[in-house]
């Protein structure tokens, strides 16, 4: 099998790459897999972990935040996927101190961003649940909305018969979105977690 560079790889994540992604499975997922199994943890908590960790990479190269100067991108991987095990063994109440430690992570490894760019993608999976719950028409509204698509030109695209209606039913479908969200058990998790 062809090895990649720290720097391959990084670029090969933020391109989406499927031969860097398919290398980056083969090269670490059974490591993960293992420490999530043996730590009270199944073979799709290791399947969502290794992809959250993926993504959480991905959006720190984007923004330009990623930082590993003292490790590899495999210390790195490992690191962010024993945070969100971590997190997810909190949220299931099972204590730390049981935790079956194996993967060759680092404690000074954690930037100070990494657990707020975890609780970034906690919020935006709460979002984009109840998002994908609205009704179509909510959603394409809120989404132009989103796009700084002005109120006159929404109506016009919707199909609305004036700019004031466009208004009332954007402030009511984002009004449905903020409310089913309060509602949501882990809405009141991700709160206390803050705290």
């Amino acid at each position: 099998m062809i090895g990649y560079s720290d720097e391959q790889i990084l670029k090969g994540i933020l391109r989406h790459d499927n031969l860097i992604l398919q290398y980056i499975y083969k090269q670490y997922y059974y490591n993960i897999n293992y420490f999530i199994r043996k730590n009270q943890g199944s073979e799709d908590d290791a399947s969502d972990i290794f992809q959250e960790a993926i993504i959480i990479i991905y959006r720190k190269i984007k923004e330009n935040d990623l930082v590993f100067e003292k490790s590899s991108f495999k210390g790195y991987l490992f690191s962010v996927c024993r945070l969100l095990w971590l997190k997810q063994l909190e949220k299931r109440r099972v204590e730390k101190e049981k935790l079956n430690d194996s993967l060759p992570y680092q404690e000074d490894l954690y930037d100070d961003n990494l657990n707020e760019i975890v609780i970034k993608n906690e919020r935006y999976g709460l979002y984009q649940k109840h998002f994908g719950a609205l009704s179509t028409d909510c959603q394409k509204l809120l989404q132009l909305f989103f796009e700084k698509v002005s109120l006159k030109e929404i109506a016009i695209m919707m199909g609305y018969k004036s700019e004031k209606y466009a208004k009332k039913r954007k402030f009511k479908c984002k009004e449905l979105l903020i409310s089913r969200i309060k509602q949501d058990a882990e809405f009141k998790k991700i709160l206390e977690d803050d705290t």
